[in-house]
């Protein structure tokens, strides 16, 4: 119950920001959202809640200053959340919390961070930095905060930036009530590490990012604790326990600009537990603008994923995979716009749909619906313990 508390407080913090913008030197900003999802089919395995509906509240506080100089700035950006059903998708968390200094050709910041690497649609292969809130959702897009030091170079020949990260958050999963789990819940109370100061850990990143004309390229090397967690069962055996190793990698991301083109690349080398390996997604995004004379754009993707990791390594679903999806804008006041695409995987047959739409109402408020499917898995293949997992999911926000 502690978050439940955590989020009347921020509630409270929120309904009360107008009062404070007029007192403050901090710009704010916040946001409360309902969230329901609905699921069609029965729960699984055993210990998963029966409920066909599960609602979730959660809040969002954003406060950042810049002081008069224009050269440091500060940034504080919790979120709380709360789940009916599942206690481990409840979530207190810093997804911002730093100062930084800026020079004229130079930053340094120090705090709990989010930073994104990547620029392809349907995997996200070279972003390392913040750990995934994998109970928040399966997408993998929801991102923890990352306490750093992080020092940033720009010059002409480009952008340099040099990430020491000492300490390691561990990746949330799904309880027992939960969905979206396998049939053996994970204790991620439990951890295990390769490294013998375990979260305490120094992790080091490194990034150089440039253009040239049309191309945006990004070289990064990563050495430290991996962000994805292998399996391995409890001496019980009722559980499974998450075993993070230490490994290094190098990624590329490419994208490439002409016309309506986007031409997009990530790929990576990563020595991990078992093996060396390299996994690559790539593909292209065409835009047809002003569709049928209308101000509404419509994106057309394609992608193909490859990742050569074998069963010793953390599981993923996009080791041959073929993505095909759609993006529409309509550019209209409501700032109205859909994702949808299916991955169909090359060897196995598995599919995954996933849709994606959203729309603002009056100043304040959103309307996002999501809908997710899993089809074509055998009880030996990955996808298999979510077949009964597809499900809808409404939710509406509130902005300040």
């Amino acid at each position: 119950m502690r978050v439940v508390n955590y989020v009347s407080i921020l509630l409270a913090a929120i309904v009360s920001m107008p009062a404070w913008a007029d007192e403050s030197s901090w710009d704010l900003a916040g946001n409360l959202e309902f969230q329901t999802r609905v699921f069609p089919g029965d729960a699984r395995w055993p210990g998963q809640a029966s409920q066909a509906g599960q609602v979730a509240l959660a809040a969002s506080l954003e406060l950042r200053w810049r002081n008069d100089e224009g050269n440091q700035r500060a940034s504080l950006l919790p979120y709380l959340r709360w789940d009916q059903v599942d206690d481990q998708r409840s979530l207190a968390d810093l997804r911002e919390a730093y100062w930084a200094y800026e020079g004229e050709n130079a930053e340094f910041l120090v705090g709990a961070n989010t930073v994104f690497w990547g620029v392809t649609e349907s995997v996200h292969l070279v972003d390392i930095i913040n750990q995934t809130d994998a109970a928040g959702d399966i997408d993998r897009e929801d991102r923890l905060g990352q306490p750093m030091v992080n020092v940033t170079l720009q010059r002409d020949w480009g952008e340099l930036s040099a990430f020491v990260m000492p300490w390691f958050r561990e990746r949330t999963f799904p309880g027992v009530d939960g969905r979206f789990r396998p049939p053996l819940p994970v204790d991620g109370d439990r951890a295990q590490y390769e490294a013998s100061a375990e979260q305490s850990h120094v992790d080091l990143a490194l990034r150089y990012s440039h253009y040239i004309g049309d191309v945006d390229i990004g070289l990064s090397v990563f050495s430290g604790t991996s962000r994805e967690a292998r399996f391995v069962p409890s001496p019980e055996g009722d559980v499974l326990l998450p075993y993070y190793d230490l490994i290094d990698q190098a990624g590329l991301d490419f994208q490439y600009t002409h016309d309506a083109w986007l031409w997009k690349l990530e790929a990576i080398l990563r020595n991990g537990y078992s093996h060396t390996f390299a996994a690559a997604v790539g593909g292209f995004e065409y835009t047809l603008y002003q569709v049928g004379e209308s101000d509404a754009d419509l994106g057309l993707l394609l992608e193909y994923q490859y990742d050569g990791r074998n069963e010793l390594e953390p599981f993923t679903i996009a080791d041959n995979d073929v993505f095909v999806g759609t993006r529409l804008a309509m550019n209209d006041i409501q700032d109205t716009a859909l994702l949808a695409g299916i991955a169909y995987d090359v060897d196995t047959g598995e599919t995954f749909v996933n849709v994606e739409a959203e729309r603002r109402f009056g100043d304040h408020w959103v309307l996002e619906i999501r809908a997710r499917a899993f089809s074509g898995a055998e009880p030996t293949e990955i996808t298999y313990p979510l077949v009964t997992d597809d499900y809808v999911q409404l939710q509406f926000a509130r902005f300040f």
